[in-house]
């Protein structure tokens, strides 16, 4: 296997992507080009102390900038984009997560309509130490502080949207974008399908840790820097975005009512087992019931996100997506340790 072309990507202030669809690819890359990407906050790296409040420092629609998009040469309607994580690491010191206005799952939104007032705006700064991989939280109303172990994730990742969509990078949907779970993390390939030539790939919004829900709307948000091993699986359709670890695969579905999310990741999950491990439908459901793993990923976006996750040494020794996972982890050992980036 010759050595993958390796592209570098720190996009300046202004050069950031804020949907799914309508904007310009920043490059053209061919299958199995290495992309090694800064990604900014959520906020935009606007939220950088206590004071920050986010209805004073950043501007709605500017919310969770996009690295990208690439075109992938080749990438056509019906096929499916693999995106392996190869590392993912925070770029600084400290995150910063919040409470917004009228956002998050246990209070009133515009969806969600009540006299309730909305919640108060509150910043907590979190402090990262990146060689421990800890994050500390800090109370603001007690002196309790503690550290947690980081888990490093993409909340957004996604491909342009079918039928001349151009979607919010806040909204989760089929074609992927800001899903918030805790699966996409290192060592995993998240394989997307393909609605517009070339692809149209993104990503951003990485979170140092977050709880499977990411209940208050926001998590510890902070800069990443990315290595990701981009390819083209031909032929092969994913209706919704898909992930696949060592030891699972997992379905994703978003929309509202939360029901309507699980049901969209449990189907998807069915219909895997039936077209890549030889399961009839109605013993993918029966052996699916008894199996499937089932964390929230978020209950707070514009869509909620549910996830589907099974153990894959519980399942037929069978090959699926080609064995195009195994493959990218391969190539992922031949990278420099810890990905290309030392800071």
């Amino acid at each position: 296997m010759s050595d993958p072309r390796i592209l570098t990507v720190r996009p300046e202030p202004g050069e950031y992507a804020w949907t799914f669809g309508g904007a310009p690819p920043v490059a053209r890359i061919t299958p199995g080009t290495v992309l090694d990407l800064f990604t900014e906050d959520c906020f935009a790296g606007n939220v950088r102390s206590e004071k920050d409040l986010v209805s004073e420092v950043c501007q709605f629609p500017y919310l969770n900038p996009q690295t990208g998009p690439f075109h992938v040469e080749g990438a056509e309607p019906g096929d499916t984009l693999a995106v392996h994580f190869v590392s993912i690491e925070p770029a600084r010191d400290w995150a910063a997560s919040t409470t917004v206005p009228l956002f998050g799952a246990l209070t009133s939104t515009h969806a969600t309509a009540s006299l309730q007032p909305p919640l108060p705006e509150a910043v907590w700064i979190w402090q990262l130490d990146r060689a421990r991989r800890t994050a500390r939280f800090a109370s603001r109303d007690s002196d309790f502080e503690t550290d947690l172990p980081m888990d490093p994730m993409h909340g957004t990742i996604g491909v342009a949207p079918a039928h001349l969509e151009v979607r919010s990078a806040l909204v989760p949907d089929a074609h992927g974008g800001n899903m918030d779970t805790p699966e996409m993390r290192a060592g995993v390939t998240c394989y997307l399908g393909v609605n517009v030539e070339g692809a149209l790939l993104s990503l951003g919004d990485g979170h140092a840790r977050q709880g499977e829900g990411e209940t208050c709307g926001v998590a510890v948000e902070c800069a990443m820097n990315t290595v990701v091993i981009v390819e083209l699986l031909k032929g092969v359709s994913t209706p919704w975005p898909r992930l696949e670890s060592d030891t699972h695969i997992i379905s994703t579905g978003s929309a509202r009512p939360l029901e309507d999310a699980f049901r969209i990741s449990q189907l998807d999950l069915v219909q895997w087992l039936v077209r890549d491990y030889g399961f009839s439908e109605l013993d993918a459901y029966q052996f699916a019931t008894q199996t499937v793993e089932s964390p929230l990923a978020n209950v707070c976006d514009t869509n909620y996100t549910c996830v589907a996750k099974l153990r894959k040494d519980w399942l037929p020794a069978r090959e699926t997506h080609r064995g195009l996972h195994a493959r990218l982890r391969e190539v992922a050992t031949t990278l420099p340790r810890g990905g290309l980036h030392s800071s």
